[in-house]
């Protein structure tokens, strides 16, 4: 037997106003379109803006179903508008934040795995890292430089 170790970093900043000034307008359009999540079952709602390489900034939030699971969670909306709107443009940056109906949501909440595995997909595809910030409603906010921080062992085509 032998063990592995594997290390994630990240970058912490305290406050949204620590962040570039182009990290805190996608992180505003996040925070606004999460108002626009239909989270009727768990309250949580979700808002997240891509920044891609041609400029564009898509956006998206979570969208329940009483039928679980066929609801989409809010990266994958816009990670899938991204695609078929603008097939050839990589994603450079992605922000992410969420907060609850029920309580002040003040942790940093990352990509749930489904979605880590759809952007492990266009980081791939892409040969591109993402850049990923994501947040509560309130608190730190969490900078990883790559998905590969947040899914180390990523499943991709060279398995199949």
């Amino acid at each position: 037997m032998k063990e592995i170790s594997i290390v994630s970093t990240f970058s912490v900043y305290n406050s949204i106003s620590e962040l570039p000034t182009d990290i805190q307008d996608l992180l505003s359009q996040a925070v606004e379109v999460r108002k626009n999540a239909y989270a009727p079952y768990s309250k949580f709602r979700v808002g997240v803006a891509l920044f891609l390489d041609n400029g564009k900034v898509v956006v998206g939030s979570n969208q329940e179903n009483a039928a679980y699971p066929s609801g989409l969670c809010a990266e994958r909306v816009a990670i899938f508008y991204a695609g078929a709107a603008y097939p050839e443009a990589k994603i450079l940056k992605m922000a992410i934040t969420a907060a609850s109906d029920s309580n002040k949501t003040i942790a940093p909440i990352p990509p749930c795995g489904a979605c880590r595995q759809s952007i492990a997909e266009y980081e791939i595809r892409q040969e591109t890292p993402i850049e990923i910030y994501f947040m509560g409603e309130i608190g730190d906010i969490y900078k990883s430089d790559s998905l590969k921080n947040l899914l180390p062992f990523m499943f991709d085509k060279k398995f199949l």
